[in-house]
């Protein structure tokens, strides 16, 4: 018996309906009005469509169980330790720093607008650094890994990944004014709409979700962060708000004729969950543990990926450089050899 409640509890917690069946047992219906009703009715939405993906690839005959190894064994090792201590870092930063916010606000429909922007500048700091910060990337890399996109790659993070952004998102909100129930209730609102743009083209084919597009940032978006062909690498940071990317540069949007190929580009044994987890962390301690002397040592721990003390760089910002650079040229080339409509020299001519 005690084997089938361990079962259900974890169902149960899987699914965030604990708040729910208390509600219904309870029978007062109107706590459902209340920001706990409400989020405990949200709550259960996502666990319930990365379900129903399933389901429909087993339909389709699509379904592959490596396909969501990485993201189970991450959500497995992740599911107490993780939580915890990002509970404890929100915490603490809160307690920190709320004496020292800039300003004051009050939980209104504006000053929210205010504090979301506030967030996804936060959120846009915290994965930058996990892009460009090689000691950041170990963290991060796991969410990376997976060579296929669904719901379940929202679960695939090292432990310590959630606490690092907690710290710099939090931090950033409170100094700024964020009250905490407004804070609360917009990593509530980031954490469900972070899970969504998982979704797979097994479920939303087209990403772009018609005209949202060009106000927020959609599965279409996230899947061309997720991509590691070179026109797409370290683009798209933000989550919901896609303003800070544009802002600094990073924005870029899915290329009809560049199909996202998915992964990371350090060779990697295909869907194992160690060297998903593990391997970039490995790579860094091999890398640290050959440099010469103690300045490359630390180097190779603040500067990007693919940075290298022999000058050979393989950085993301690199390779990106350099793809961009020869597909200009073989445009303008293009450009050049394209014979010109006879109008086109009638009016060069006139």
């Amino acid at each position: 018996m005690e084997f089938f409640k361990a079962i259900y509890d974890w169902l149960i917690g899987f699914f965030g309906i604990e708040q729910l069946l208390k509600i219904l047992r309870s029978g007062n219906y109107n706590s459902f009005l209340t920001y706990d009703g409400f989020i405990s009715i949200i709550r259960p939405l996502f666990p319930i469509v990365l379900v129903l993906e399933i389901i429909g690839a087993l339909l389709y005959r699509k379904f592959k169980v490596l396909h969501y190894k990485i993201p189970f064994f991450s959500f497995v090792l992740n599911a107490v330790i993780g939580r915890f201590i990002s509970i404890a870092a929100v915490v603490f930063c809160i307690g920190l720093f709320q004496r020292f916010a800039i300003i004051k606000i009050s939980f209104t429909w504006y000053w929210f607008i205010y504090g979301y922007v506030v967030w996804e500048f936060g959120h846009f700091i915290y994965h930058y650094l996990g892009h460009k910060v090689r000691l950041f990337w170990c963290l991060h890399s796991t969410h990376h890994a997976p060579e296929t996109m669904n719901l379940s790659i929202s679960y695939a993070h090292f432990f310590l990944e959630g606490p690092y952004a907690d710290l710099i998102r939090t931090t950033v909100c409170i100094l700024l004014g964020v009250p905490p129930e407004m804070l609360f209730v917009i990593m509530f609102i980031d954490g469900v709409w972070g899970g969504f743009i998982h979704i797979g083209e097994g479920m939303v084919k087209d990403g772009r979700i018609g005209f949202l597009h060009k106000f927020i940032l959609t599965p279409s978006h996230h899947r061309v962060h997720h991509a590691k062909n070179p026109l797409y690498m370290d683009t798209n940071f933000c989550n919901l708000l896609n303003i800070w990317d544009k802002v600094f540069g990073t924005y870029q949007p899915e290329e009809k004729d560049v199909p996202v190929e998915y992964g990371i580009t350090r060779e990697m044994k295909r869907n194992s969950f160690l060297d998903a987890y593990f391997g970039e962390i490995g790579a860094l301690v091999k890398d640290v543990r050959r440099a010469p002397g103690i300045k490359n040592k630390l180097l190779y721990i603040i500067m990007p990926p693919g940075w290298s003390h022999t000058g050979d760089h393989k950085t993301s910002k690199k390779v990106r450089g350099e793809f961009l650079k020869q597909h200009f040229q073989e445009h303008k080339m293009k450009a050049i050899n394209t014979p010109a409509a006879p109008e086109a020299f009638h009016q060069a001519g006139s």
